[in-house]
């Protein structure tokens, strides 16, 4: 068992547990008795890229079942046992994995972890719930087809990755969310949910030899090994102009550049690069596009990586008849920061806040918690990662921030403008 303190965790100190049960499920646990919680978070690997061709969808319809029945438990019963023990209870798909999650109070845990091993072993996918959840999804898709910002990421993904899954909708069509079975659940569940696939993060109320009895009850039971289709690493397309043309009077403006894998030796310098170009309330884009000129609430940058594709996005919105001067003050501030990188004061006072602000933004509940110790295990950055962050951080030289200022923002980037056509901006 290994022993962490994480650092300015809510002004106390808190240790990360490698918990291992007999059956060999490993989780990372937060000991907490402030408040009688329990908070679980976990992920199995195979997410909507998994969808079959035609079959898109089929993640975020097993997904929206989690609760609708499971064991001799119909829908109805089921929620009630769920409501009975005072517990949360969600699952979600991403293109990557599953994650689910439940909340529950530490006096109930035997009846809430009862109740999420039924759901997570023997699901029922009943036709009713089937049918009533696939209408639901259903009755989005169509809202979605006239809705801007839907038809214009939608447009975006076909354009930056071309054929490959990233590329299609994780709630799917309307002829592929019809043609999905009660056997392709089934088929998806069994794939899916696998112990070698697992990631688990638990806080709260629980003792360690209370855990391993709970995880071997929840996935003990479980197959080995996922069964899942090989996924390709996929290059963002660059140098596109998407124009996605509505009649509106605010115009949204989307810009990718390259990003760098969360495992380069390049990373911190570039979250460094990226929280100066585009982070909250001190950046050069907020201070040139919302502080100097007004033209945007917000605008900001971030480096999205995924488990086969990353990339460094910028997203702000105008007054459409601003949006050509908007779209050009981005790209002259993101220009300069390539070419001259930024000042030893702008470092600094970046350094101080990324490493002040992560408990603020990872660490500030249960469930946060929770999540964040899934992710550090996704990404294998070790159970020591919060302490090793700081001095990694601090680590970073100006030189080491130009060099991958210029090597990510000297490339030509795509970018989507959705509102009126650009040509036709200020001539109102």
């Amino acid at each position: 068992m290994v022993f962490l303190v994480l650092p300015a965790l809510a002004a106390r100190a808190t240790e990360i547990q490698s918990v291992t049960s007999s059956k060999g499920i490993t989780a990372w646990l937060v000991e907490d008795y402030s408040v009688p919680v329990v908070a679980v978070r976990f992920d199995f690997g195979g997410g909507s890229t998994q969808d079959p061709p035609g079959k898109e969808g089929l993640a975020n319809l097993m997904t929206g079942l989690f609760n609708e029945g499971a064991g001799p438990l119909d829908s109805e019963a089921f929620n009630i046992k769920l409501d009975d023990a005072g517990a949360e209870m969600s699952l979600n798909a991403t293109r990557d994995g599953i994650y689910g999650s439940m909340r529950m109070l530490a006096e109930q845990r035997d009846e809430a972890f009862d109740l999420l091993r039924l759901a997570v072993n023997e699901p029922r996918f009943d036709q009713a719930p089937i049918d009533r959840i696939r209408a639901q999804i259903l009755s989005g898709i169509i809202a979605n087809e006239n809705d801007p910002d839907t038809v214009a990421q939608n447009r975006w993904a076909r354009a930056v990755y071309g054929d490959h899954p990233y590329s299609r909708s994780d709630q799917g069509t309307r002829q592929s969310i019809a043609a999905i079975t009660q056997d392709d659940l089934k088929a998806r569940h069994k794939a899916v949910f696998a112990r070698g696939g697992l990631h688990v993060g638990v806080v709260g109320a629980i003792d360690p030899e209370t855990l391993k009895k709970k995880l071997d009850l929840v996935f003990g039971d479980l197959p080995q090994n996922q069964a899942l289709a090989p996924v390709a690493d996929v290059t963002p397309a660059l140098a596109q102009q998407i124009e996605v043309n509505y009649d509106l009077p605010q115009t949204s403006l989307q810009l990718a550049w390259p990003g760098v894998k969360r495992n380069a030796a390049d990373f911190f310098p570039a979250v460094l690069m990226n929280q100066i170009l585009g982070g909250p309330s001190t950046s050069r884009l907020f201070q040139e596009v919302r502080e100097k000129r007004g033209l945007a609430y917000s605008v900001n940058s971030s480096l999205v990586n995924q488990d086969h594709a990353d990339a460094l996005i910028v997203t702000t919105g105008t007054r459409s008849d601003r949006a050509a001067e908007t779209l050009g003050i981005v790209r002259d501030v993101v220009k300069r920061l390539a070419q001259d990188g930024p000042t030893e004061a702008e470092l600094a006072a970046t350094k101080k806040y990324l490493i002040g602000a992560y408990a603020i933004n990872n660490l500030n509940s249960s469930s946060s918690i929770a999540a964040t110790l899934v992710e550090l295990q996704l990404d294998d950055l070790g159970i020591d990662h919060m302490q090793r962050r700081t001095g990694y951080i601090n680590a970073v030289t100006l030189d080491q921030v130009k060099a991958v200022a210029k090597k990510l923002l000297s490339a030509e980037p795509t970018i989507m403008v959705v509102g009126p056509p650009l040509a036709a901006a200020g001539k109102g």
